[in-house]
């Protein structure tokens, strides 16, 4: 099944910083031919213009996130209804709801990211929505602001991969708060197991539909350094796709979403190309 590039230029800041200019710096980088991937084109209603955190919900923008969401969810649904597979280039993981909204209730979400993302409005060090979205996606976050009240998906069907330790006390709030039915493999853990391992066994371990989502931070900042909020101790490069390469082939999977590259750190776009060759290898042999 070929894959549909959509891009998604959400940046949670509401600052335009450099997220949300990712999805065109990996098209400029060539990604849409390397992949021979069908253009779904952008969603504009995903760009974020207003800085001011929302003192009821905590977060950034609420009005925008919600519009940005609904877009999202429609353009997301519309193609896995036409039976499309959808690559969808955020922007940051404030993406994410508005895609879950689109996919079937029992969905297995494989969530690869530096960071849990379990704060909620009032726990969130900055008010982006992209601090919140497994909180929301599983019913722990500020819904109401994002236009939906209750749990997207199963926490028993998400697996939280590759995340670091809490280093500081608003990390270990946020570490926390996670919802202890989520499936976890720090990147500790991972590393010690195997990243080709764990990748494998998920792929292969469950039923049903799946979604993958991968948040570039994930990757060390030794290999990968623009991004915005950089963790170290991660996975490098050659780990990532092995962990990624099963998941992204898998026949149940439905669609990935690709976020937090951080196009203004990449000034000569050399880990923007590093990326798209990754994603290539990765994605490859399923486009």
């Amino acid at each position: 099944m070929r894959w549909v590039v959509v891009d998604v230029p959400l940046d949670s800041s509401g600052t335009g910083r450099g997220e949300q200019r990712a999805p065109a710096a990996l098209r400029r980088a060539g990604l849409l031919d390397a992949l021979a991937a069908d253009d779904g084109g952008r969603i504009d209603e995903a760009l974020l213009r207003d800085p001011v955190r929302d003192q009821a919900s905590g977060l950034i923008g609420p009005p925008g996130l919600r519009r940005a969401g609904a877009a999202i969810a429609d353009r997301v649904a519309s193609l896995l209804a036409d039976g499309r597979r959808p690559l969808v280039l955020g922007g940051d993981c404030a993406i994410l709801p508005g895609i879950c909204r689109a996919l079937p209730p029992a969905t297995e979400l494989w969530f690869v990211d530096g960071h849990p993302d379990f704060s909620d409005g009032a726990t969130s060090p900055t008010g982006e929505a992209a601090d919140t979205d497994l909180s929301v996606i599983t019913g722990h976050g500020p819904d109401a602001a994002l236009g939906r009240d209750g749990a997207l998906l199963d926490p028993a069907r998400v697996h939280l991969l590759g995340h670091r330790p809490p280093t500081d006390d608003s990390s270990r709030v946020e570490t926390a708060r996670i919802d202890p039915a989520i499936h976890q493999v720090p990147a500790a853990e991972l590393l010690r197991r195997g990243a080709a391992t764990v990748g494998a066994g998920l792929a292969a371990g469950g039923d049903g539909p799946a979604w993958l989502h991968l948040d570039l931070d994930a990757v060390d900042p030794r290999d990968l350094p623009a991004v915005t909020y950089p963790e170290p101790d991660g996975l490098r490069w050659p780990d990532l796709v092995a962990l990624v390469t099963p998941l992204a082939r898998a026949d149940r999977l439905l669609g990935m979403s690709v976020t937090d590259l951080n196009a203004d750190e990449d000034p000569d776009g050399r880990f923007t190309r590093r990326v798209v060759e990754v994603l290539v290898e990765v994605l490859g042999a399923a486009g």
